[in-house]
């Protein structure tokens, strides 16, 4: 099998678009190039690839299997170029993380401030997910690591737990609920909610909890940050669940008060996920290695 990585690249361009015209305009060269690229990739698979018509290019299930080996050999192949880059492996380099709310608001970016300061050749795609997209990600190779709450169930992946944090409940003072030491989440949902925006893995969590137990969530207001959540409670908005370690921070200078939830699942364990620590370049290692500690 004669496979060009230059092939590969292009691929994953024209699926990602998705468009011929726009991944070959990505890839540098004309959609004719283009196109008579894929069609020799294609022959070489012996199997169609791409579904082509009049709106764009759709992925055969033959397009959907090379996707995701092609995504790994990419990502695989940048590693090599790192592990022999002038620089070494671990000072240079791109890493892109797909994370959840908690980690992208709260820990990463002090975290990754202080990293990025130390190795000044290597770049960071942060991006927010949801704990299942964020397994799928690593799987396919569409990330180098995931950063998850709460449990995670999968094969061929190397799961490394670094850190325990709990979800809890943020009343304003004087709240009918603040004499309770800790509340069920059927009490919670009494009360308007002040929450992060819908999208968001923490927002979407809540709203699975309330279904599991018959309910739906009345959001009074949805905002952008943990901070904006307790300002709204601290104004008797309503009432919010968010993690432990923000809302200690933020009730150290607001007037609220913080209650645990008498719920199991309240309790969230963080995960580094990766495909195969072994195989990642230096600079991911270093970042896990500063992660671990850090949470």
């Amino acid at each position: 099998m004669n496979i060009d990585f230059k092939d590969l690249a292009l691929f994953i361009q024209i699926a990602e678009a998705p468009s011929l015209t726009q991944g070959a305009r990505r890839s540098f060269m004309s959609p004719a190039a283009a196109s008579a690229r894929i069609k020799a990739l294609e022959s070489e698979l012996k199997t169609q690839l791409l579904y082509r018509d009049s709106r764009g290019v759709g992925l055969t299930e033959g397009g959907r299997r090379l996707l995701t080996h092609a995504r790994l050999i990419m990502r695989q192949l940048g590693y090599l170029r790192t592990e022999f880059d002038d620089y070494g492996a671990d000072v240079s380099g791109h890493i892109r993380i797909f994370a959840n709310t908690t980690a992208v608001s709260e820990f990463l970016p002090q975290v990754l401030a202080g990293y990025l300061a130390t190795y000044p050749g290597v770049t960071i795609d942060l991006q927010e997910r949801h704990s299942p997209d964020i397994v799928r990600a690593v799987l396919d190779g569409s990330t180098d690591m995931g950063i998850t709450a709460g449990p995670v169930s999968a094969k061929d992946l190397e799961i490394m737990h670094f850190s325990t944090d709990r979800l809890v409940l943020v009343l304003p003072l004087g709240h009918s609920l603040e004499a309770e030491k800790a509340v069920r989440f059927e009490e919670v949902i009494r009360y308007p909610q002040i929450g992060l925006q819908a999208g968001s893995t923490l927002h979407e969590f809540l709203r699975e909890q309330a279904r599991h137990v018959g309910h739906t969530l009345a959001w009074r207001i949805q905002v952008s940050s943990f901070e904006s959540v307790c300002r709204m409670v601290e104004a008797g908005v309503g009432v919010g669940v968010i993690p432990e370690s923000a809302a200690l921070r933020h009730q150290q200078m607001l007037s609220i008060s913080v209650r645990q939830l008498d719920e199991a699942w309240a309790v969230r364990e963080r995960s580094i996920v990766v495909r195969e620590f072994d195989a990642l370049p230096g600079c991911v290692k270093a970042l896990i290695s500063i992660l671990r500690p850090a949470g």
